[in-house]
């Protein structure tokens, strides 16, 4: 296996984040993975990486409990468990309630805590600081959730990881709100700590962070978790014309001279690294 991360194609047509870390000492990671509907296309991926039948995950890491990040695996513990053989989870969800409190009627983070007996002894609760090493690639947690948000509750709980492999530094922003935003730059205020030279764009590259945030991040390369209808702003009356930020933020990378992109609406993406 290659040093290398995969951006998988959504199939719902959706936005989601769904990712496959390799390493080139063998080791598979996994970020997220998107809704029930692409718990098979992941599978089939992990087969045809790994080269096993019942493919071998070292880690899976969640970034926060929506069910576009988080319900392809619970899917997966809730149908066909013995179709992985993953070795541990990490995650930090704040608790039922204080999610319930903004979306009720999101049930993903039900799902997990009621399957999650099945597989509560892999499992790994994450904090800003934690620092993992999984063979060769290197994670740092930047951000963890905390309760002092009454706003976009489940975004801002977003866990925010620094990955170091193949001498780059990649960073994950999951569903990172403007809140979350403003919390890293005073946390690593006068320090190079959010400097990467690809970022995960926040929120599927719409309504995350902020400009400033993105001008410390200083990226050459950008991964969008964007389907052509978000990129384009588009829900069906043509180009721009929808509530979505996309082309603002677009606008940003411009400015900020950022020459390489990695697309979701371009299917799978693979940045070697």
């Amino acid at each position: 296996m290659k040093n290398q991360i995969i951006m998988l194609n959504t199939v719902t047509g959706g936005q989601m984040n769904s990712f496959i870390i390799t390493t080139d000492d063998g080791k598979v990671i996994v970020m997220d993975g998107g809704f029930n509907q692409d718990a098979d296309n992941l599978i089939d991926w992990l087969k045809k990486l790994t080269g096993q039948e019942v493919p071998h995950v070292d880690a899976w890491f969640f970034s926060h409990p929506h069910l576009d990040h988080i319900s392809a695996f619970v899917q997966i513990m809730e149908t066909k468990p013995e179709a992985l053989d993953v070795e541990r989870v990490y995650y930090n969800f704040p608790s039922l309630q204080y999610l319930a409190a903004e979306e009720p009627n999101e049930i993903t983070p039900v799902r997990f805590y009621k399957i999650m007996p099945t597989f509560a002894e892999k499992c790994v609760i994450i904090s800003a600081g934690d620092v993992y090493d999984i063979g060769h690639a290197h994670i740092e947690v930047l951000c963890s959730p905390s309760p002092e948000y009454r706003h976009n509750v489940f975004n801002n709980a977003s866990c925010v990881l620094m990955l170091t492999l193949g001498g780059k530094k990649t960073l994950f922003l999951g569903d990172a709100g403007r809140e979350e935003g403003e919390k890293m730059l005073r946390m690593y205020a006068g320090t190079d700590k959010l400097k990467a030279d690809y970022v995960q764009m926040a929120h599927h590259g719409q309504n995350g962070v902020e400009k400033d945030f993105y001008e410390a991040v200083a990226p050459t390369g950008c991964l969008w978790c964007t389907p052509r209808w978000l990129w384009e702003n588009n829900a069906g009356k043509g180009y721009n014309t929808h509530i979505f930020k996309t082309i603002e933020v677009r606008g940003w990378m411009e400015e900020l001279g950022v020459k390489e992109h990695y697309i979701l609406m371009n299917g799978v993406q693979t940045l070697e690294l």
